[in-house]
């Protein structure tokens, strides 16, 4: 069984550096993977090698991908799409420039490096493409149109993936985390009545850290999830079925 998730010698992409894809590289390192993150900036302390790319531009996006390809020697068994963004303002008052960036950034750029990893792990044979969903893919929030619509994306282009690519030897499923102590949520970190009504909800009697993503990653890149395709996994301490 220790073999099953062993992933010594694997190459992961991580996109985003900080919060749950800090966590998430972590786990996927000490798993044995070799970990390589491309973000918009470097995270603080990074201890991974780190690509620049801004994924609201598309151009940056494939160069960085092609340079994090480069330094994976050309194999990518592992990626995890986590790189995302949010905005909030009232539905009528929500501006289309920030509903342009949020789709750009948390859905458009989820397809084209699941495209663009999705070609070599198809000449390869094998490999494993890990999205982050939310909560927020099964029922709306406050403020967020474009957050909601990004998210919902998320677990329908999951899905569809997982369709077109399960008899090739490509696992593609989802994480929806539920409320983290992340920089994304601060605001609702600093709403002391938003936040106990939140917690309220959680019967694990606690909000998630990034170091709660680690487990359930390790586990969606593992040849233990093999058989495990078009998932979207809630890691929310039973928020969602309370």
């Amino acid at each position: 069984m220790k073999r099953d998730f062993d992933l010594t010698g694997r190459h992961a992409l991580v996109t985003g550096g900080r919060g749950l894809a800090a966590g998430m590289a972590r786990g996927l390192a000490d798993a044995g993977a070799e970990v390589v993150i491309l973000s918009r900036t470097k995270p603080e302390n990074c201890a991974y090698p780190f690509v620049q790319a801004d994924l609201a531009d598309r151009d940056a996006l494939r160069a960085g991908f092609d340079g994090a390809l480069a330094l994976m020697g050309g194999r990518i068994d592992i990626l995890v799409n986590c790189a995302g963004i949010q905005r909030r303002h009232e539905c009528e008052d929500f501006p289309m420039e920030d509903w342009d960036e949020v789709l750009e950034v948390n859905l458009t750029a989820v397809f084209e490096l699941s495209q663009l990893a999705g070609r070599v792990m198809l000449k390869q044979g094998k490999g494993k493409i890990i999205n982050v969903a939310s909560m927020i893919s099964f029922f709306g929030g406050m403020r967020i149109p474009a957050y909601a619509a990004s998210k919902g994306g998320v677990a329908q282009l999951t899905k569809a993936l997982a369709v077109a690519w399960a008899g090739k030897g490509i696992q593609v499923n989802a994480l929806a985390p539920g409320y983290m102590v992340t920089d994304m949520n601060d605001a609702l970190l600093r709403d002391e009545a938003r936040r106990t009504s939140i917690l309220s909800r959680i019967p694990a009697g606690r909000w998630g850290t990034p170091e709660d993503m680690a487990g359930p990653c390790v586990f969606l890149a593992s040849d233990a999830s093999d058989y495990v395709n078009g998932a979207v996994i809630p890691v929310d301490g039973a928020y969602l079925v309370c």
